[in-house]
């Protein structure tokens, strides 16, 4: 069945106008690249998000050194180019291989998949820490003042009252940071990672023919697109569930 569905794929490619040739011979690579790109992003997204929210908190709530602590934290990783960041992960971590490996972690830095999602994850962190503490600011105070009326705790006025509220007005920034991460991803091919675009430039490089590059854009435009859709679905059931009955 796997390769009926390939000779599918061909003969769509081909029908399409593409070289089926061509697709044959590196479009497993690019595929292969594909799965790449979305495992970055599947990981550093989510794990950026649960390291910006206590940054988010930090910042309205923490003391002067937590607060300072978030800010310069945010300051730095959105800051300095993404690239540079991950050189700093990827070459970095080999300064310190002796503690690494003393720690148990050199196993997991000497990868440069793991190297690059770490990168991302702080990345990713900082961006999304100044979306959601946007967010919460935004919130009418009558939100925080009622809830400690109630006898709320901090944590309970946060995971209850404000976080769900702040997380609803994140979702659209928060799926363009999304967007962003996985066109970001692209840089992952300097450390041997080979994501879409890494795999692309492999198959140019083998072929001189720029219509793989025209894969890597329909790739990505699908990928976009299919986050574009998904939040503008969430966002419009939010807004539903928000509207008065009657």
């Amino acid at each position: 069945m796997t390769a009926e569905l390939g000779h599918g794929v061909l003969a769509l490619w081909g029908a399409l106008g593409f070289d089926a040739e061509l697709m044959a011979r590196y479009g497993p690579r690019v595929l292969a690249g594909l799965g790449a790109t979305l495992a970055l992003t599947a990981l550093s997204f989510p794990l950026g998000f649960l390291l910006a929210v206590p940054l988010a908190m930090a910042r309205r709530e923490g003391g002067r050194l937590a607060a300072g602590f978030a800010r310069g934290f945010s300051a730095f990783f959105s800051g300095a180019p993404l690239l540079a960041q991950l050189f700093l992960v990827y070459y970095g971590a080999g300064q310190f291989r002796h503690e690494l490996e003393a720690a148990g972690l050199w196993w997991l830095l000497r990868d440069p998949f793991w190297c690059a999602a770490l990168a991302f994850t702080l990345n990713t962190a900082a961006y999304q820490s100044e979306i959601v503490h946007g967010a919460l600011a935004a919130l009418p105070q009558g939100q925080r003042e009622a809830a400690e009326a109630l006898g709320l705790g901090r944590f309970a006025l946060y995971a209850r009252v404000l976080l769900p509220q702040a997380l609803g007005l994140s979702l659209r920034p928060l799926g363009n940071e999304l967007i962003l991460l996985i066109k970001g991803s692209a840089v992952a091919g300097v450390v041997t990672v080979s994501e879409i675009f890494s795999a692309t430039r492999y198959a140019f490089g083998r072929s001189a023919d720029f219509e793989v590059y025209l894969w890597a854009a329909i790739l990505y435009l699908i990928l976009v697109e299919i986050v574009r859709r998904a939040v503008d679905l969430a966002d419009r059931r939010r807004l539903r569930k928000l509207r008065p009955a009657g």
